[in-house]
């Protein structure tokens, strides 16, 4: 009897211990509403509002949830100083979960968000050092960076507009700058400053595990990774000007590209991410990561690293907020990650026949409408044991 009895304490003092630490801030909640499944079936994701990466804050509000409990004091601090931020950064928190749940929906964690939670919407996963936590961090700093970049050129925030530095770069002979070039450059030093205002201080002691110095220079890594990402794929535009147009003039502008780009470009890192470990030689010397192996080549600046393996995403874990891959849709013919051998952890899967009514022979008809009729038609599905 005392066997189940232990068994069912531990995750208890495990939470309960997590509850008072406290490790950072929730700031994610900014972009997430009440509505959202956090897990149902295969579909696990939220709703996204039409223009993608708007936030959950409107203007009205934003002054108002700078005393927001998911936001620490020193982030706090920074929102009432410009309250109008919060919105951007609400909006920034939006596109790295929706990001997130899209590069992810394949995988056997597919980034799974628990909105309920009052410490950290992606559960016990993120106390993990792992190359998933890697990408969450990234991808959430490369949004913040994007959003308020974003936001300035729109002229919604009063401590910056466009980036007239381009203007005195060389360029070519046949175009010019010109326009408004979004200005990457601010966008990345607040979400530096926002990163940083997240953490807590590192606990006397602590070397390992989400509160340590190891932890706290593996998030630094991987945030400063995130923003590069977007800053290195700013897109060069350009608009023709002269009679009947002869393109005599080109003016260009720096514009920041989609955000799929860049979350893409992260989760090829996170496939490569460098396993590291921290390297303390004297007390002098200040700490760094170093690969975990002799043989591992040094990451650079762009590279993704993490600490630790990750847990297991194939059966469910209460502890870590882990659902499992049982029910999961599966592709029966994929090689791939989303195929039924990899994502049922060789379980074996089920085939079910559903019966499916969709629009089909849709037509124009003037003016101006589109015409479907609707047809039904069996479907099957591969679903996880």
């Amino acid at each position: 009897m005392r066997p189940a009895i232990i068994d069912l304490l531990v995750p208890l003092l495990f939470l309960l211990i997590v509850g008072l630490n406290g490790v950072r801030a929730n700031w994610w909640m900014l972009g997430v509403e009440p509505r959202i499944i956090s897990h149902a079936g295969h579909e696990v994701g939220v709703d996204i509002p039409a223009q993608i990466g708007a936030g959950v804050i409107g203007p009205a509000s934003a002054e108002r949830n700078c005393k927001n409990s998911h936001l620490t004091a020193k982030q706090q601090v920074i929102c009432v100083r410009s309250p109008p931020v919060l919105q951007a950064i609400s909006g920034g928190a939006r596109l790295a979960i929706e990001e997130c749940q899209h590069q992810f929906r394949s995988a056997r964690w597919n980034c799974t968000i628990n909105p309920e939670s009052s410490d950290n919407i992606f559960g016990g996963v993120m106390l993990v050092n792992s190359r998933e936590a890697a990408f969450v961090y990234a991808i959430s700093a490369a949004g913040v960076a994007y959003s308020v970049t974003r936001a300035c050129s729109r002229g919604e925030l009063t401590d910056c507009s466009c980036d007239n530095r381009v203007r005195t770069r060389q360029h070519s002979s046949n175009w010019q700058w010109g326009g408004c070039s979004e200005d990457i450059h601010f966008g990345e030093k607040f979400s530096r400053e926002w990163s940083e205002a997240g953490e807590e201080p590192v606990k006397d002691g602590a070397i390992h595990g989400p509160e340590g110095l190891a932890g706290l220079l593996m998030r630094k890594h991987d945030n400063e990774a995130g923003r590069r990402a977007v800053r290195s794929r700013m897109q060069r535009v350009c608009k023709c000007h002269g009679m009947s147009g002869s393109c005599s003039v080109r003016v260009c502008w720096r514009r920041l590209p989609a955000f799929r780009v860049a979350g893409t470009a992260l989760f090829q890192l996170h496939e490569g991410a460098a396993l590291v470990r921290l390297a303390q030689r004297g007390s002098r010397r200040p700490a760094r990561l170093r690969p975990a192996r002799p043989e591992l080549k040094r990451p650079n600046k762009t590279d993704l690293v993490y600490l630790e393996d990750s847990p297991d995403y194939c059966e469910r874990n209460l502890t870590l907020g882990i659902p499992g891959t049982r029910g999961r849709i599966c592709n029966r013919t994929s090689l791939g990650l989303d195929g039924c051998r990899l994502l049922c952890c060789g379980r074996g899967y089920q085939t079910r026949v559903r019966d499916v009514t969709e629009k089909c022979n849709c037509r124009f008809v003037w003016c101006c409408d589109v015409k479907c009729e609707l047809c039904r038609h069996t479907r099957e599905e591969h679903v996880c044991n």
